[in-house]
């Protein structure tokens, strides 16, 4: 009697859990060794870089340092900032070969799309915090109350910083929705019902995330982030749309 011959479906739909931890250590492993690369080139420039995110205060000289190390501190802040920026496709590529594993040769262009928009869309973000919201933020924050403020180093670059790179971050929403909609966790319908909750949802993390309370700097941001919403729903349907063509193929 022939020996029953193992079922060709245990592939990668039925790997064991330590193997998906496995992998996924792998794929954090590369995102690290990229950014470990990226932030240590961008010690060459990241004097240039602190002059530049110190512009919505006046420029530098606005600026004084207390603490000891507070400059070298502040050095590798901003060094490490540039780092995550430019090692973004890198980490995105491996995030999504993680998340959306066993594709099939015509859906790799979605990957390599997704990566391609994911960086645009962070870049977009760290400029929506540098040119539009900074200005407003800082300066309200400085003249508020008519006192003469002189931040030091360490406080005003940490309080750029995270702006910028968490407006970076909520730019990746469209990505996010787009893979969960590749996995079947969302669908476009859920999220075009949902809008009113979402909504809500943006102006909480604007509360969050706005360095100052009044509206106008809240509205700054949650015009984006309604915009990127609206967004999401588009990439959804993109991938639901590719996924039933996969299908019929």
């Amino acid at each position: 009697m022939a020996e029953p011959q193992p079922s060709e479906k245990n592939s990668d739909s039925e790997m064991p859990f330590w193997d998906h931890v496995e992998e996924l250590r792998k794929r954090l492993l590369i995102g690290l060794i990229a950014l470990v690369i990226t932030t240590a080139g961008s010690f060459l420039f990241a004097e240039q870089l602190i002059e530049i995110l110190a512009i919505p205060a006046g420029s530098i000289n606005a600026l004084q340092s207390i603490e000891v190390t507070e400059n070298v501190s502040v050095f590798m802040r901003v060094s490490l900032l540039s780092g995550v920026a430019s090692a973004m496709p890198v980490i995105l590529y491996e995030l999504l070969a993680f998340i959306l594993p066993g594709l099939k040769e015509n859906e790799k262009k979605w990957v390599i799309l997704t990566v391609i928009v994911g960086t645009i869309l962070f870049l977009a973000g760290a400029a929506f915090a540098y040119f539009i919201m900074l200005p407003a933020s800082v300066s309200f924050l400085l003249e508020f109350l008519g006192v003469e403020t002189k931040p030091s180093l360490s406080s005003y670059i940490n309080f750029i910083t995270n702006l910028i790179f968490w407006l970076g971050v909520s730019f990746q929403f469209p990505i996010i929705i787009f893979s969960f909609a590749k996995l079947g966790v969302v669908s476009v319908k859920t999220l075009a019902k949902g809008w009113r909750y979402a909504v809500v949802l943006i102006a909480v993390l604007a509360a969050m995330i706005t360095p100052t309370v009044d509206p106008v700097n809240m509205a700054l941001l949650m015009a984006p982030m309604i915009f990127l919403y609206l967004l999401s729903i588009l990439f959804a349907f993109f991938a639901t749309r590719a996924g039933k063509h996969n299908k019929k193929i």
